[in-house]
């Protein structure tokens, strides 16, 4: 006996119902409607922002993030917005429909009349959704997917993939918004092949702090709108809820002056955004001291220590150096060079600096203080949050005085630690 396999059809056929046309046409620019796309607001601000105002119709969204962060919680949130106004499809290949049901009245939503199908045949689900015709379709999840032309188990590689290209022909050829949930590996990257986010329209990557009632979601791509922008969310008995102003809540547990606190001002997309850095400077007793992060970059850190060290005149180098960012956020800008700086100085000196203060600008590693975008925006969430002083790069140094705020601009490091201090 011998074993043979039938030669794959070929992808384009593979689909039931959304085989191309052979007699395509090329088209003009310039006879292209430049009518602006259609945008449905989900009824969720912060998501809206995130997705650059609302979903585009034919838009393929990917949302990953780990298990139990609320991944399902958020998009029933967002199909019982917008149910009155689209017909929408739910596709579960993880939960069953009394899970769903239990969910929704845990949640109070009235989605009675949400349709909802628990299926993993990619075929099948396309048949239904050809039948049905909605306006936006949710998948939960595009690991949990199969395709019958494919030979490998779901959740693999090719699978995945196979899967991924039919609901994303279907979408653009029906104008169907379709939102697909992404598992996470270890790591926190979305598992699976790396061409998946290729495919979609918009990455969305749900993060939290372990521990922490507070979510975050960010655009990581987005094809109509702006990436790296950033949506908080706070868990609660009913669901998730929109934080409409974080800085506040990140500030909340800020009481009484203390050394090694500084506040700074990082930009999120096009939202300023106050958060509290702080620093812990102490006497190492290893060969080798300590540095340690957690929301900022660790190789960053040790460039900044030698900064400091060559340009500020201070060793470090015996001491251990922790650096936290209160909140469980990650700022990924180099705005926070400077205050990062001058917590560290603060915990070493045992001196706290100014509680009305905020402080933001990138360090060169000739000591230099190097503007960062957007910084009148940023001096003016500060003043409306009570802020009264302000370090920032001479660059950046606006042309009209902001109200009840002193600004001092520097050019170097040394001259910021003189003026904190």
């Amino acid at each position: 006996m011998e074993e043979f396999r039938t030669a794959a059809t070929p992808a384009a056929s593979r689909m039931t119902g959304f085989t191309g046309s052979a007699n395509q046409q090329i088209t003009e620019l310039s006879e292209v409607s430049d009518n602006e796309v259609s945008r449905l607001a989900v009824g969720i601000n912060e998501l809206d922002r995130v997705l650059g105002g609302g979903i585009v119709a034919g838009s393929v969204i990917l949302i990953g993030g780990d298990p139990g962060i609320g991944k399902s919680t958020l998009l029933l949130q967002v199909l019982a917005g917008v149910m009155d106004q689209l017909n929408c499809v739910y596709v579960s290949g993880e939960e069953s429909l009394q899970q769903i049901n239990m969910r929704a009245k845990r949640l109070e939503l009235e989605v009675g009349t949400l349709r909802c199908l628990t299926e993993t045949n990619v075929e099948q689900i396309l048949e239904v959704a050809s039948k049905e015709k909605p306006g936006l379709m949710v998948i939960d999840s595009i690991q949990t997917l199969f395709s019958t032309h494919v030979q490998s188990a779901p959740g693999s590689v090719t699978q995945v993939r196979e899967a991924a290209a039919g609901l994303v022909r279907y979408a653009k050829q029906t104008n169907c918004a379709v939102i697909l949930v992404g598992h996470v590996t270890k790591e926190g990257a979305l598992a699976g092949p790396r061409i998946l986010e290729h495919m979609v329209d918009a990455v969305l990557y749900f993060q939290s702090d372990e521990g922490s009632r507070y979510r975050v979601i960010r655009a990581f791509k987005n094809r109509f709108g702006a990436i790296n922008e950033l949506g908080v969310f706070a868990m609660t008995g009913r669901g998730l809820k929109e934080v409409s102003n974080p800085s506040a809540i990140f500030l909340s547990g800020k009481t009484e002056p203390a050394a090694g606190s500084v506040v700074t001002v990082t930009r999120e997309g096009t939202r300023p955004m106050l958060l509290e850095l702080q620093a812990l400077v102490d006497e190492s007793h290893l060969a080798n001291p300590r540095r340690v992060t957690i929301g900022l970059d660790h190789s960053r850190l040790s460039m900044l220590l030698a900064v400091l060290h060559r340009h500020g005149g201070i060793s470090l180098g015996d001491q251990d150096v922790f650096a936290n960012v209160v909140g469980g956020m990650r700022i990924t800008e180099t705005g926070s060079d400077l205050p990062l700086l001058l917590a560290i100085l603060s915990s070493f000196r045992d001196r706290a600096l100014n509680q009305k203060m905020v402080v933001f600008g990138e360090v060169g590693l000739s000591g230099e203080v190097r503007p960062v975008y957007n910084g009148v925006e940023r001096l003016k969430e500060a003043a409306g949050l009570g802020f009264k002083q302000a370090i920032i790069p001479k660059a950046n140094q606006p042309r009209q005085e902001i109200e009840n705020m002193t600004i001092t601009a520097v050019n170097s490091l040394e001259e910021a630690i003189n003026r904190a201090f």
